[in-house]
């Protein structure tokens, strides 16, 4: 099965993506030469915060102490748990099972889960408003967008919204009026209008459309095709029809966004190219590129911005990158099929 191939998500055939991943740089536990592990970032109440890695296809959650930097427990959540999110409060990090119909939430300075809530149908990826009314999932197996309303605690479903093929990742304004997503299977952008809980607009895009990133103005929405070799950067301002207006060439499968936290540049991980590139959003270029083995996907970035914390897709490993070094100091092994990667103690998201 190529990595390209609609749906193909957690399964995959392993022989040829670590086929498509050969070639990158040369992994420290075939070598024996693993360097020291990186120094934790500082942060008052979150210095020292476990690291949180997703195993789509182990149906758990690696927990990583981020100081001696090596795997401490596994939390059994659910089936294929992709993506996960910080409640507005602060006090649980939200596990979405995909397969399971569930969420986990977990406390996100002690690992210890809190509780599990069901009949939640299909939440591949999700989402808070900024005015914290709302809660967003996208079904990426069921092809709908869900609408929960918010008290605090418990999401309360407001709107059921039947989408194109694959719903995949979902981005929402500062003003908690739009919702955008991508649809991964029919390669379009969808906008959502919160108000009325409709879609409203279409755009066509490239290739396999994945994670999705709004600039801190809401005027422009990157837009990382993961069957292609690049970010598609459509004009946004106003809610308009997303309207494309430049391609930046990063390297093959664009995939996952994480902002560097300094309100200009943003990290984004070539799953198949093993690389990630640095993207002014200001400028709209490529600056930087770091290299990142055996299919880099979602991360996360310490508080300083001094290191990546990446998931290898295809190694089973959380790759720790040093950003001023330009390399892997560190790999630790976690569970098959690496997703989801967080920790408190994280750069600004933009």
């Amino acid at each position: 099965m190529s990595p390209f191939q609609p749906g193909f998500r957690a399964r995959f055939s392993r022989r040829a993506l670590l086929a498509s991943a050969a070639g990158g740089l040369a992994w420290p536990w075939s070598t024996g030469a693993r360097a020291n592990a990186p120094a934790t970032a500082t942060g008052a109440t979150r210095r020292g915060a476990p690291v949180f890695v997703l195993n789509s296809l182990d149906g758990d959650v690696s927990v990583i102490d981020s100081t001696a930097w090596k795997e401490i427990k596994r939390i059994p959540t659910g089936k294929e748990p992709h993506h996960l999110y910080l409640t507005p409060d602060e006090r649980s990090v939200i596990v979405a099972n995909a397969a399971s119909d569930s969420l986990t939430f977990i406390d996100p300075r002690t690992a210890e889960v809190q509780r599990t809530l069901r009949d939640i149908r299909d939440p591949y990826h999700l989402r808070f408003s900024p005015d914290m009314k709302w809660f967003v999932t996208a079904a990426n197996r069921l092809n709908h967008i869900d609408i929960y309303s918010w008290d605090g605690s418990q999401p309360t479903l407001a709107k059921r919204i039947p989408t194109a093929r694959t719903p995949s990742h979902l981005w929402i304004d500062t003003g908690s009026t739009t919702v955008w997503s991508s649809m991964q299977d029919s390669n379009e952008l969808v906008v959502i209008d919160l108000a009325t809980q409709t879609l409203t607009q279409r755009a066509p895009t490239g290739p396999m459309p994945a994670d999705v990133f709004v600039t801190p103005d809401d005027r422009h929405l990157l837009l990382g095709l993961t069957g292609g070799d690049g970010v598609e950067v459509y004009d946004v301002a106003g809610g308009k029809l997303p309207q494309l207006i430049q391609k930046i060439p990063t390297g093959k499968g664009a995939h996952a966004f994480r902002a560097v936290g300094d309100r200009r540049h943003v990290f984004v991980s070539n799953r198949v190219a093993n690389t990630i590139s640095k993207i002014d959003y200001v400028d709209m270029r490529a600056v930087d590129s770091f290299p990142a083995p055996a299919g880099p996907d979602c991360m996360d970035i310490s508080s300083d911005g001094t290191l990546i914390m990446v998931g290898s897709r295809w190694a089973g490993r959380l790759s720790l990158i040093d950003v001023r070094k330009r390399q892997v100091v560190h790999q630790v092994k976690v569970g098959k099929s690496p997703h989801g990667v967080w920790t408190l103690d994280h750069a600004p998201r933009q």
